[in-house]
């Protein structure tokens, strides 16, 4: 059985920089000469797959859920038998994704019908076949429509499209003795023939009852009803590709966090340099400006009053040039924070839709790049709850079909509940008038679980969704790395 790899997932990044590569590979694993551990029959042996994290053993893969159990040797298991595991690189990005169905299957079962199946296997070096996917159940039929699925290419026939595929259909049983009902040989390249309604149909045969029965045909016909062949972008093409991580930070500063000057407050700089908002800013900070080459970052403040009239403002630059609010990399951000606070007063309310707005007008102007240059990312450091909840429900909301994700840390012990409804894990997140969000953009991560961690930790927490936020928004609107091959 072959099983697709990477050593990130689209759901999780590690704290490195593009310049640290990664490599997703394929892992096939065959077995020979197992121990026979059922009584009445041969055993029915699963393949568990564990990679260490941080001196844990966690499982990343099994298949102990397939439909048929994985008999991978013939014959009768002698000694302990011995598992053979080879790797090979997935430098191919190209997927395919195939809409089967079956039409007047044999009939094998002697109440019913049959419970169709399909199984797809590529040719090794050494021509024997190796099981690559396997199709769901279909109970009760001759005449199956299996859903569609997709696979990597290069796991399906090594990329090359004109390479051998055996297609082997089965009936399903639950003793796990599957009935044979056929089998064909295609290519990629034939395949992707069924196109624009345009169908491609195989003769289902049964070997054994061509050679017994003069006047056999077929055992019914396999429909490839659609097959498309396309590329599968990673996060990691995107930024190899050229796209820039657009980093900008909102500061809250209402008089909740405390008076700056005193050392119960969150915004006190400590003797060492430091509280939990600069904490904040670097340990992310200092993650995410390595895609971005330039590093000059955006900083903005709210919740405070400034001089010389002491207005409330809830969106102002933090180095106090509103033409320029840029901050040359993160330590730059760190000095205008620490200058601006004898600056300002704190005070309030807790308005986090002006800064999302502000952002989101950048990221309105990169709706129609036809090549994914630009997505914006801005991180809100807060205190606690806040006013404008349905204000920011909407800008959430509008800022969901740009390119752009969300990332709230709270700091202090306040009631984060708000900032976890945003986070939109739960269930989807719904504007004041009903409308949802087109995909999750929110991340919210309370400091106070990672304050005794390294900040490392804090950083893969809060990063943890983006990966997968930048793909599936260029996905969405089928946006291709700026530096890609033609499909």
């Amino acid at each position: 059985m072959a099983y697709t790899l990477g050593s990130t997932t689209e759901g999780q990044t590690r704290s490195v920089g593009p310049q640290h590569c990664v490599t997703r590979v394929e892992l096939s694993v065959t077995a020979s000469s197992l121990l026979d551990r059922d009584v009445a029959s041969k055993s029915d042996p699963f393949c568990v797959l564990f990679h260490e994290v941080d001196g844990n053993w966690m499982e990343i893969v099994s298949n102990k859920k397939l439909h048929r159990p994985l008999i991978l040797a013939n014959g009768k298991p002698a000694g302990k038998g011995s598992i053979m595991i080879t790797a090979q690189e997935l430098s191919d990005n190209r997927i395919i994704t195939l809409t089967l169905s079956g039409r007047k299957l044999d009939k094998k079962d002697f109440f019913g019908k049959s419970d169709p199946y399909l199984e797809f296997h590529k040719q090794g070096e050494d021509g024997t076949w190796m099981l690559v996917h396997r199709t769901e159940v279909i109970k009760n039929t001759l005449d199956p429509s299996w859903k569609p699925f997709t696979v990597p290419l290069i796991s399906l026939c090594n990329g090359d499209v004109d390479r051998n595929i055996k297609v082997l259909c089965y009936d399903y049983d639950n003793d796990g003795g599957h009935d044979f009902i056929g089998e064909f040989q295609t290519t990629a390249a034939k395949m992707s023939e069924a196109q624009n309604s345009v169908e491609v149909e195989f003769d289902c045969i049964n070997p054994k009852k061509q050679k017994k029965k003069k006047n056999y045909k077929n055992s019914g016909f396999i429909i490839v009803k659609s097959c498309k062949i396309t590329r599968d972008y990673t996060f990691l093409d995107y930024i190899l590709g050229g796209c820039q991580l657009m980093f900008t930070v909102g500061i809250d500063f209402t008089a909740s966090n405390g008076n700056p000057r005193e050392p119960s407050s969150l915004h006190y700089i400590n003797p060492l340099g430091s509280n939990e908002y600069l904490a904040a800013i670097l340990a992310v900070g200092q993650i995410i400006q390595d895609y971005d080459t330039d590093k000059m970052f955006p900083a903005l403040g709210f919740g405070a009053q400034l001089a010389p009239d002491w207005k409330v403002s809830h969106e102002f630059a933090i180095n106090f040039d509103p033409t320029n609010p840029f901050c040359s990399g993160v330590e730059g951000i760190a000095q205008a924070y620490s200058a601006c606070l004898p600056h300002i007063r704190f005070y309030g309310p807790t308005n986090f839709a002006p800064i999302i707005n502000h952002v989101a007008r950048f990221a309105a102007q990169a709706l129609q790049q036809e090549k994914a240059a630009q997505y914006f990312n801005l991180l809100i450091i807060t205190d606690g709850v806040i006013s404008d909840m349905d204000e920011t429900r909407d800008a959430i909301i509008q800022a969901s079909k740009l390119p752009m994700s969300i990332i709230i840390i709270g700091v202090g012990n306040a009631d984060f509940a708000a900032m976890e409804f945003l986070d939109g894990d739960a269930s989807v997140l719904r504007s004041s008038t009903g409308e949802e969000a087109v995909r999750d953009i929110v991340q919210f991560v309370p400091f106070r679980d990672f304050r005794n961690a390294p900040k490392e930790t804090l950083a893969k927490s809060v990063l943890a969704e983006l990966p997968q936020q930048v793909t599936q928004y260029f996905k969405q609107r089928n946006v291709p790395p700026a530096n890609s091959a033609p499909k």
